[in-house]
């Protein structure tokens, strides 16, 4: 049997959260992935090792969401096959940190309302955390939930963003129901 590796890096203080209360986390994730999880909690380092491309594939990005902020609850839905995790880096849309606060801003809106819009019309979780927002659900809800995210960081109304998820949801459901 071929033994599989990736070795991920992760914010340090992220460690913590995928290894979990006595190790609880890091070992659901071993179980349910069928994989060996080595980390070095000083530098960041994550070591996935496996003979399942497929849980290791899975595990990689489990650890990799848990890392772009996730609770691990959600980063397990990932564990499902239909459901997938995505990244948009806000160093493609400014430079500056100033401007980097003020995007994150716009998608987290007041009190988290705008993020909070988007997961509700979406069905989607996202995750704003350092550089970047992730994205975890089914692939067609993620796909709406990224392009809501990526215009607002393009500057489109918040307004005009959820007027679009709004129809696009309708859109969904309707496909949805013609092909029952």
């Amino acid at each position: 049997m071929v033994e599989y590796s990736y070795e991920l890096k992760v914010p340090r203080n992220r460690v913590a959260v995928i290894i979990g209360k006595e190790g609880i986390i890091k070992k659901d994730i071993e179980e349910s992935t069928k994989t060996k999880l080595d980390i070095d909690s000083k530098e960041g380092d994550v070591f996935v090792s496996g003979e399942d491309a497929l849980g290791l594939y899975t595990a990689k990005e489990i650890i990799k969401a848990i890392g772009r902020g996730f609770n691990p609850n959600i980063a397990k839905l990932l564990l499902k096959p239909d459901y997938i995790f995505e990244v948009v880096d806000l160093n493609e849309f400014v430079k500056s940190k100033e401007a980097m606060l003020r995007l994150k801003g716009r998608v987290i809106g007041k009190e988290g309302k705008s993020r909070r819009l988007i997961e509700e019309l979406t069905e989607c979780n996202i995750s704003v955390f350092g550089k970047t927002i992730s994205i975890i659900g089914l692939p067609e809800s993620a796909a709406s939930a990224r392009q809501a995210v990526e215009s607002l960081l393009r500057g489109s109304t918040h307004a005009n963003v959820y007027k679009w998820l709004e129809k696009r949801r309708r859109e969904l459901k309707r496909r949805a129901i013609m092909e029952m």
